[in-house]
Formats: C-alpha cells, sequence, structure tokens
C-alpha cells in the first residue's frame, strides 16, 4: 500500500467498497469497448478520496494500455492530465507499476524500447525521479501488484461466508476484519487442529516475513496457502484464544482509573474466551500474578514484551510499521503477541521495499511516517527505521494507560491533506502540559518518563532499541528498582549531581585514612615514648607528616581521576549530550568499581607508607626487627580500616543515586554480570569489617613485651568497639545495597519471566 493510501480506520469498509466497485466498472468498461475508457468518469466527487481512487484507476490502465491491448501510455501524461499528481513527486508504487508494465509488455511482444530509452528505467517529465530510479531496483525481484482492491479478489473475500471450506480449513468463527483481510477460526483437517487462519488478498510478504521471526511474543505462522482462480492467500497461524489490546482499551474506557487494575486485563480476556465458545482457563503463575498489578504496571508488563517482539523483528532486518491495539492479540493467561505484518518491511525478503505495501494507521503513526505519508513532502518509507515502531508502541501504551491517545486529532484526521498536516504539527511537538493529566495518578515516575521518551518528536531522542525500551519497562515493575531510578521530586536522592560523586569520592578517601591514622597514632604514641628518643621522635614524626602530605592528596586525586568516566558522561547528559549505548554501558559499569578505588588505593598508599616507615625505622634507628615489624602491621590494620567502611559507604551511595541516573538512559542488561560481580565483592569487603578487631589484636601484640602489651589496651579496646559499630554499620548498608543490586539485576536479566 502506497504512502499516499493510508485510510483512516473509521473509513475503512466505505473505501474498500468504493474502490472495488469503481476498478470494477473501469475494467468492465475497458473489456466491453477494447479501447480506453475515459478515466476522469470513474473519479468519486468526494476530493478526500479523488487522488486515491486515481491512484488505483492508473495501475489498471498501464495494465490494459501496455500488456492486454497497444495504447501506450506514460506517467507524465497522466500527471499533465489531473492536477491531483502536478504537485510534488509521483507515488512510488505508480512508478514501480509503470516499471513493470513495461517490462511485461517486453515479454508479450506489445513493447518498445521505451523501457530503458533513456538508460534510466521509466522516466517522468524526461528525468529520473528518485521513486522511479527504486522502481528500477525493484525489477530484480519477482512483479507484486500494489493494488489496494483487485475487484475479483475484494468481491471473493466479501463472498466467504461463517461454515465455508477454503482449502484444508473449515470456516468455524469469523474473528476480525480489516480493510483487505479477513480472520476466521478454522479447524485444519489434515492436522486436526484449531488455527485462526487470515484470508486476504494475494499480495504483500506478511508470510515471507513471518517466517523469518521465532520470538514468545510474535504469532507464530504455520504456513500459507493460494487460492489462485479467486486471488486470494491464506495464512494460518497459531489461534490465541484472549482477543486483542483493542478489547482491553474498549474496557479501559468504560472504567474509572480508580476501578482498574491487572484484573481488569484479565477480564477483557475471559470475555473474549466466553464469547468465542471458549472455556476460561484454570490458574496460571502469570494469571495468578496480574491481580496483584496496578494498572500502570500491568501496561509496562505488556509493553516490556511487546517491545522485546519489536526488538527480535528489527534485529532480523523487519520493520512492523503498524501498530496498533488491533494487532496485539493476547493468550489465555494474557500474554501479548504481536501479529499483522501484511504492510511490514524485511530487508531479508525477495522482492521487499521500504515503498512497497507501505500504510498504517494514521493516528499511531511516528511524524517520520506521517511525513512519508504527505505526498507534498519529500520523506518515504525508506527513510523510517525501529524507532518509528517504538514510536507507535509508545502512543498504543499511552492509549492503554489512559484511554485516549496523547494528541487531540479531529474525528476523520488524515481525511486531507490539512487535516494531515495537523496531525504532523501535533506530533512534531512536545506531549501537551494537558495531556499529561491524563495519567493515572498512580502512574510511576518511570512510566511517565519512559513514555515521554517513546513519543520524543525526534526519533534521536527516542529508545535506539526495543531491548532497551523493554528493560525500561521492566524498571516499571519493582518498586524500589523504580524508584531509584525516578527518585521522588522531595527526595534528596532527586537532587544529586554529577560534583556530588567527586565530593563523595574525597570525602571517603579521607575519611578512611582519618580513622587509619586516628588508630596508628592511638597504638604507636605511647611505644614511641618507650622507644625513641626526643631527636629520633623528631625525625620519625618528620617522616610521618611528609607522608600524609604526599599519600592521601595523592590517593584522593588519583581516585578521582580513575571514577572521572561516570562523572563525565552523568555531567554530559545534564548539558544535554547524547552518547552511544556502548559508552553508556561503560559509564555504567564504572561507577559500580568505584567503591574499590577508593577502597584499594587507600591501601595501596598504607602499604606504601608502611614500606617507608620500615626504611626509616632502620635508617634513624636501632630498633629491633621484632619492633618494627609491630609498626607495619599497625600500619596495614590502619590500611584494612581504609578499605572496610570506605568501599561500603562509597558503593552504598553510588548504587543508591549515581548508577540509577546513568540507567534512565539505556538498557540495563549489559550490566547484568557487573551487577552480580559487585555483589560477591561486597560479601569479601564484608569479611574483612569482621575480621579488622581479631587482625588488630594479634598485630598490636606481636613482639611485644607484658609492659609494653599494657600501654596498648586502650587501643586494643578502642579498636575492638569501633570495629563492631563499623561492622555493624557496614551491615546496614550491605543490606540495603544488596536489595538494591537485587532489584537493578531483576530487570537486568534477558528473561522474561511471567
Amino acid at each position: 500500500m502506497n504512502v499516499e493510501q493510508a485510510i483512516d480506520s473509521g473509513a475503512v469498509d466505505e473505501t474498500r467498497s468504493l474502490l472495488a466497485s469503481v476498478l470494477s466498472g473501469f475494467q468492465a468498461a475497458w473489456e466491453a469497448a477494447a479501447a480506453p475508457p475515459r478515466l476522469a468518469e470513474f473519479l468519486p466527487r468526494t476530493p478526500r478520496l479523488r487522488r486515491l481512487v486515481l491512484i488505483e484507476l492508473i495501475k489498471v490502465d498501464l495494465e490494459y494500455r501496455w500488456i492486454r491491448y497497444d495504447f501506450p501510455k506514460r506517467l507524465a501524461d497522466y500527471r499533465a492530465e489531473f492536477d491531483e499528481l502536478r504537485s510534488g513527486p509521483l507515488p512510488p508504487d505508480l512508478a514501480y507499476e509503470e516499471f513493470h508494465a513495461l517490462r511485461r509488455s517486453e515479454f508479450h511482444g506489445n513493447g518498445r524500447s521505451e523501457l530503458h530509452g533513456n538508460g534510466h528505467g521509466p522516466a517522468v517529465d524526461g528525468g529520473c525521479h528518485p521513486t522511479e530510479a527504486a522502481a528500477a531496483e525493484w525489477a530484480e525481484h519477482d512483479y507484486r501488484s500494489t493494488l489496494i482492491a483487485r475487484p475479483q479478489a475484494q468481491h471473493a473475500l466479501e463472498g466467504i461466508e461463517v461454515g465455508d471450506r477454503l482449502d484444508d480449513f473449515d470456516l468455524l468463527v469469523e474473528l476480525g476484519s480489516g480493510a483487505f483481510a479477513r480472520v476466521f477460526l478454522a479447524r485444519q483437517r489434515s492436522m486436526q487442529r484449531l488455527v485462526a487462519v487470515k484470508v486476504s488478498q494475494n499480495h504483500g510478504t506478511e508470510s515471507e516475513t513471518l517466517a523469518r521471526l521465532d520470538h514468545e511474543h510474535i504469532v507464530r505462522v504455520f504456513d500459507q496457502r493460494l487460492l489462485g482462480d479467486r486471488e486470494l492467500k491464506l495464512l494460518y497461524m497459531q489461534y490465541l484464544p484472549g482477543g486483542t489490546l483493542s478489547k482491553v482499551l474498549a474496557l479501559v474506557r468504560s472504567r474509572e482509573p480508580a476501578d482498574r487494575d491487572g484484573r481488569l486485563l484479565l477480564e477483557a480476556v475471559d470475555a473474549a474466551m466466553r464469547d468465542r465458545g471458549g472455556l476460561v482457563p484454570g490458574e496460571s503463575s502469570t494469571r495468578a500474578a496480574m491481580p496483584e498489578r496496578s494498572w500502570p504496571e500491568t501496561v509496562a508488563w505488556l509493553g516490556s514484551r511487546l517491545a522485546r517482539a519489536l526488538d527480535h523483528a528489527a534485529r532480523n532486518g523487519v520493520l512492523h510499521r503498524d501498530i496498533k491495539p488491533a494487532n496485539v492479540l493476547l493468550t489465555a493467561d494474557g500474554s501479548p503477541k504481536l501479529a499483522d505484518f501484511n504492510i511490514s518491511f524485511s530487508l531479508h525478503v525477495a522482492g521487499t521495499s521500504p515503498l512497497a505495501y507501505f500504510g498504517g494507521s494514521l493516528a499511531y503513526m511516528s511524524p517520520e511516517q506521517l511525513a512519508a505519508c504527505h505526498p507534498q513532502l519529500p520523506e518515504t518509507a525508506a527513510d523510517l527505521d525501529g524507532r518509528s515502531d517504538i514510536y507507535a508502541l509508545g502512543v498504543v501504551l499511552w492509549e492503554l494507560l489512559t484511554g485516549r491517545r496523547p494528541f487531540d486529532d479531529e474525528t476523520r484526521a488524515g481525511d486531507s491533506e490539512s487535516s494531515l498536516e495537523r496531525m504532523l504539527r501535533l506530533r512534531r511537538h512536545e506531549i501537551e502540559p494537558g495531556r499529561l493529566d491524563d495519567l493515572p495518578p498512580d502512574c510511576p515516575a518511570t512510566l511517565r518518563r519512559v513514555l515521554l521518551k517513546c513519543l520524543a518528536p525526534d526519533r534521536e531522542d527516542r529508545w535506539a532499541t526495543g531491548a532497551a525500551l523493554a528493560q525500561q519497562l521492566d524498571l516499571c515493575l519493582d518498586q524500589r528498582a523504580r524508584d531509584l531510578v525516578d527518585p521522588p521530586a522531595s527526595s534528596w536522592r532527586s537532587r544529586v549531581g554529577p560534583w556530588s560523586l567527586v565530593a563523595l569520592i574525597t570525602a571517603a578517601s579521607m575519611f578512611g585514612d582519618g580513622l587509619g591514622i586516628a588508630y596508628a597514632n592511638l597504638h604507636n604514641h605511647p611505644l614511641f615514648q618507650l622507644w625513641f628518643s626526643p631527636g629520633e621522635q623528631a625525625r620519625l614524626r618528620l617522616v610521618g607528616n611528609l607522608l600524609f602530605l604526599l599519600t592521601t592528596p595523592s590517593a584522593i586525586v588519583l581516585t578521582n581521576y580513575l571514577c572521572r568516566r561516570a562523572f563525565i558522561v552523568w555531567r554530559g547528559l545534564r548539558r544535554g549530550r547524547t552518547y552511544d549505548p556502548e559508552t553508556l554501558a561503560r559509564a555504567r559499569r564504572d561507577t559500580l568499581i568505584d567503591g574499590d578505588r577508593v577502597a584499594l588505593l587507600s591501601f595501596g598508599w598504607w602499604v606504601l607508607s608502611a614500606a617507608l616507615t620500615a626504611i626509616a625505622l632502620v635508617l634513624y634507628t636501632g630498633l629491633p626487627p621484632g619492633r618494627i615489624v609491630n609498626l607495619v602491621a599497625t600500619m596495614l590494620v590502619s590500611g584494612a580500616i581504609a578499605v572496610a567502611y570506605p568501599f561500603f559507604v562509597v558503593t552504598f551511595f553510588v548504587v543508591r543515586c549515581f548508577y540509577p541516573r546513568l540507567l534512565t538512559h539505556g538498557e540495563t542488561a549489559r550490566d547484568h554480570d557487573a551487577l552480580r560481580a559487585l555483589s560477591r565483592r561486597c560479601t569479601r569487603y564484608l569479611a574483612v569489617a569482621v575480621a579488622i578487631p581479631l587482625i588488630g589484636v594479634i598485630a598490636s601484640l606481636t613482639f611485644l613485651t607484658a609492659e609494653e602489651v599494657s600501654l596498648e589496651l586502650i587501643s586494643i579496646y578502642a579498636l575492638c568497639a569501633v570495629g563492631v559499630l563499623g561492622f555493624l554499620g557496614d551491615y546496614w548498608l550491605f543490606r540495603r545495597t544488596e536489595a538494591d543490586l537485587r532489584a537493578f539485576a531483576g530487570v537486568g536479566g534477558s528473561g522474561d519471566p511471567g
């Protein structure tokens, strides 16, 4: 279907009948006279449909003029004759049909040398327009008619009744109908199973497209059959008894926001099954979990699964291009499955092009897809990518959430170019503030943020992939995760900025070193008084001060430098910069090891200080080796203190405040291993915190006499007391950090929990 041929869903039946009737009469006139009838006599008076009908009539006219009879006429002649074609580029499907009419006429012996007359394929106004170049490219593939309504096929389609047998199928119940297709519940005789049979005109590449897709949230297609005598195609697929999201949407609109929750979805599914004579299924884990969800959580649950389906399709080179509630089917437990790829485009299916069979439902289209529908704008279907489907999914989820679409479209939006232009203007701006009031009171801030990003006017500002969108929607299903990622406006976490990361790392480094220095001074001061002369004490005090002035600032500067990636990316995001997914993922993973950097660098400086102190003791004093070992061991205990306590402080705040800020910009699956690794490291650091008092006592008593031990009782008592309190504090931080990590890991995996 061509871009100009996208039809408002409210006028589908009227348009389909009109096209079939007009084309049938036009063909009859050709057959009766064996000469070209006056095409203008068959055009409707309604301006809204004249261009659409004209394009379809020209396709038929080309067939008769070039292939059946010998009355050649070029697109340039049609353009000169009809005002509807004079402005803007010609529809690409007309160029496609002309090219193949000329090509086929040569095969049938009616052709002149016009196919390659100028070396560029079919020309309009003496030149090769991009649409004609596209038609020439399509010539490599098998010809597929782009007629919207073939009269014979349309009448055959309308004549099918429930109870008929088509090929191997007994038609039991009509499940639905669209512009050019009907869907039936049928029994396949050869396999003795129930299937859904889609009967449509024999055009499009839906079956070839779906054959490439194997995903739990995409309807599984078994095979297709062709009814050549009636120009119909049968596509038979998995039967899903739960209806469509259209039924759910109708139920949403009949309920007040306070009366909507996960049970509404099951209610719609069960009603659809009863309407079709099916039994309501028993409990399953998916159905059991549904009533516990709020309605926003239910919408997020549906959306995450559909986003994964779109991601799978996009990775296989398929764009759907017609995401809407009627094209989402539901299983008996409410799981969604994406269907109706009739106007999709696959990079891997021969004979397809982004321009072939292009259409869709205007109300759900992205701005760029609407622009491609406008005959006066340069955008084409070839310009679309997966972010257009993400936009359409955002519209569907917004409508499910609120009962209304996020745009104030006219009743018959898209019926004219001016109406189409108004739709385009609305979608090229941010969602109006008044529309935000439609969101239910219990809508999480995370879901609001995710949907607004889906609906960004500029596709560069939307989620880059369906996987990223799916995992952002998964965040909405865990209250802890979504509160971390999108803290309430009144929370102190909402006011944290990138410079807070620098301040935290600096403060934590100073805190760890301060605790270590306090313990070392408390332990060593009485021993220095006993072991060293005033002169030796002065020299050692000078060495200690120099080490402090060297190691602590150096550790702080180096730690901040190593932690710079997350700071730079976060600061750039706040200033409006954009980063590719890999850069964002590296920044997030880098943030998760900031606690390790603070702890290990501090310990490294303490080890260096201990080594330099040992050298100074050998050079400036005659202290026995045992006593030197005691003093060095004390400094290593101070290093352990600088490891255990700062690590948990930094990691707690990183996981709670800094990592979530970067998480709002991309998918979490890349972080799954990093989150699990951090959880394991937290356990090891907690073991260090437990061992500090024991290690400190052993180190304090090594190589000391009874008199010397008596001087160390205060430091030993202080170390034990502070060690116990420090462990309790670390354990408190550990438990909360573990809970946060589990929340993130739960949405970071690639699985699909019920």
